[in-house]
């Protein structure tokens, strides 16, 4: 191929050309078959190539794809909007809707410190949050986030807002297990509450099982009811960034509802789509609005093409789609079947430490040692290459971060679309077992462990 014009993730490696999509598999131009076992970054809820949503995008390019929301509202809007309140708990009644998580995270944050600006308290600026976490690259989500990595470029520009450990049960800090651990990570929350005063803090965010940052980190029964019960007595809104969880990824409409928690603000994404249109939201709570409604009854923030008629009418279809073909409540019990193969798979590789993870997203964790948890150096590049073997064998999977210091630490996420088979499920294990078995015989036999005093 001549030279590209294109920035990619990584300037000067090559990339396969993409064909087409059906179902969970993917082909490029060459006739290669992909399985997407992470739906690309945990977006391909449906799948790829689904008729129905490309016949809504027809029909609703034939009315208007586009109108600006400070002039006009559209049907397709009003009803997603409708739709997701009728689909998410009680309280959150409406929708800001915005083109990607980040926008979403920041809406957020933005609609948090408003809140308490029209009650009339101007202290409440900052927004707590958790060390593993991510909620997006733009400068506002990325203050919220403890992705070590995507932070380090532009920390002077940052706000020091991740203050928390993760609920991290593997490698519990603490060195205990819950329950009998007592929720001290969740605890920790109100330590810190108390050196910065609640007066400044206007809100916590955490994602509800964590993605990228941690590799399906899910936190144990009773963590979020600690987290929201110390939110509440503060004063302080507690915002469920719920960008990757969101549509049924872990079993239910939002993950937060497994917790038995409700959120003051959500925020969505990626499913929401499904990958057939950018669009995402954040949902916002009656007791949130009240406020605004009875102040400035606006709100600071939007894009041109927030509530863009062509995406929410894709957006209605997908979440058409998965009510009518019953596709959410079939999720745990997926999800508990692959989750088992993957856990006999750990029997087999010991350099497989953890398997965890909620519904259709579940983790991986890699250690050389599966009783020290001892992570591998970083310079192996662990996740990087298992990554490209599995691409080699024609399986997609998500790199995720792991590791207590942010940047030791190996971890992939397994996120099949929620449309997958159980035969479907098989094959991904049996190209995920060859990768496996390829790494292990081409690199994991090659080196010694040492130290890694370099980073």
């Amino acid at each position: 191929m001549d030279r590209t014009f294109l920035i990619k993730p990584v300037l000067d490696a090559e990339y396969p050309l993409i064909d087409y999509g059906k179902g969970v598999y993917l082909y490029d131009a060459e006739g290669k078959e992909y399985l997407d076992a992470s739906s690309g970054a945990i977006t391909a809820n449906i799948g790829h190539g689904v008729q129905e949503i490309i016949d809504a995008m027809q029909e609703q390019a034939k009315k208007v794809s586009f109108v600006y929301r400070s002039q006009f509202t559209s049907e397709p809007a009003e009803k997603l909007a409708r739709k997701i309140a009728n689909l998410s708990i009680a309280n959150l009644n409406w929708c800001f809707f915005v083109n990607s998580g980040s926008e979403a995270t920041e809406t957020a944050m933005k609609i948090a410190i408003q809140y308490w600006q029209e009650k009339g308290v101007y202290t409440k600026t900052k927004v707590l949050s958790r060390w593993m976490s991510y909620h997006g690259i733009t400068l506002g989500a990325l203050s919220m986030s403890g992705h070590t990595g995507r932070r380090a470029r532009f920390i002077p520009l940052l706000e020091d807002f991740p203050v928390i450990q993760p609920p991290y049960c593997y490698r519990c800090p603490y060195n205990k297990e819950a329950p009998d651990c007592g929720y001290l990570c969740a605890h920790e929350l109100e330590a810190i509450i108390k050196r910065i005063g609640a007066d400044h803090i206007a809100a916590f965010i955490a994602e509800p099982v964590i993605g990228a940052a941690g590799g399906a980190i899910t936190p144990p029964k009773e963590y979020y009811k600690v987290i929201k019960e110390i939110c509440e007595r503060h004063n302080i809104l507690f915002i469920a960034d719920e960008v990757m969880t969101g549509f049924g990824r872990t079993g239910t409409m939002l993950a937060c509802e497994q917790w038995d928690v409700e959120p003051d603000i959500v925020t969505l994404g990626k499913g929401m789509g499904a990958g057939y249109t950018p669009i995402a939201a954040a949902l916002v709570g009656d007791h949130v609005m009240e406020p605004i409604l009875n102040g400035s009854k606006t709100i600071m923030g939007g894009h041109t093409l927030s509530a863009n008629p062509q995406a929410c009418a894709v957006s209605l279809a997908v979440i058409e789609y998965l009510e009518k073909n019953k596709i959410i409540p079939e999720v745990e019990e997926k999800g508990n079947y692959l989750k088992n193969k993957l856990m006999y798979l750990q029997k087999v590789y010991p350099f497989i430490g953890d398997v965890r993870g909620r519904g259709l997203m579940i983790g991986l964790e890699f250690v050389q040692d599966p009783i020290k948890k001892e992570p591998f150096p970083r310079r192996m590049k662990l996740t990087e290459t298992l990554i490209s073997v599995a691409q080699e064998n024609g399986i997609l999977v998500y790199p995720a971060g792991a590791g207590t210091d942010g940047i030791n630490g190996d971890a992939v996420m397994i996120a099949p679309p929620l449309t997958i088979t159980v035969k479907e499920m098989d094959d991904l294990i049996g190209r995920l077992e060859r990768t496996f078995q390829q790494y292990y015989v081409q690199y994991a036999k090659n080196f010694t462990v040492e130290d890694d005093t370099d980073g």
